[in-house]
């Protein structure tokens, strides 16, 4: 099974693709890396340009890489930045159309749902994701930045609920 990770964001969305098998014991990385909608200290291309650019690349990563399915972090928001969830509400809108126009299914997961899976607590630090995917995948350094981890462990965690869950 192939499946996309995808970390939303509107400056960075970090994606990350695996494969795995019922017959593997651990995944195989496929390819990772950001869509950057903002370079630079430049002046902040509006939101609907940033959304356009995204669906463009996230289009093209569906072409190249033929998931099967796609697994999205799933929306949260925190009392301190209460906006956040509504600007990244944007991002996941338009990658959950993009997913469900090319047919896949979607997966969404909560973040502490993808922490305890990789790391074994839902409240894993950045570094602490980067780490755990750099040794399940054998890098030779962490992912950077901690987005692409992110999607990673994302695309982990669906892959495997997939494999066990059929």
């Amino acid at each position: 099974m192939r499946v996309l990770g995808i970390d939303p964001g509107l400056r960075l969305t970090g994606y990350g693709c695996v494969d795995w098998s019922p017959s593997a014991r651990r995944p195989t990385l496929v390819e990772a890396g950001v869509v950057r909608l903002v370079t630079g200290r430049a002046e902040l291309p509006s939101i609907a340009d940033r959304l356009g650019t995204l669906d463009a690349e996230f289009g093209s990563l569906l072409a190249e890489l033929k998931p099967e399915a796609v697994a999205i972090e799933g929306l949260f928001s925190h009392y301190k930045h209460p906006t956040t969830a509504v600007v990244m509400a944007h991002a996941r809108g338009v990658l959950m159309l993009g997913a469900r126009r090319a047919g896949l299914r979607i997966v969404e997961l909560k973040p502490a749902e993808v922490k305890k899976a990789v790391v074994g607590h839902g409240n894993a630090s950045k570094q602490q994701m980067q780490a755990a995917i750099q040794e399940l995948f054998g890098l030779a350094e962490p992912p950077k930045p901690p987005d692409v981890a992110d999607a990673l462990a994302i695309a982990v965690c669906a892959a495997h609920r997939r494999v066990i869950e059929g």
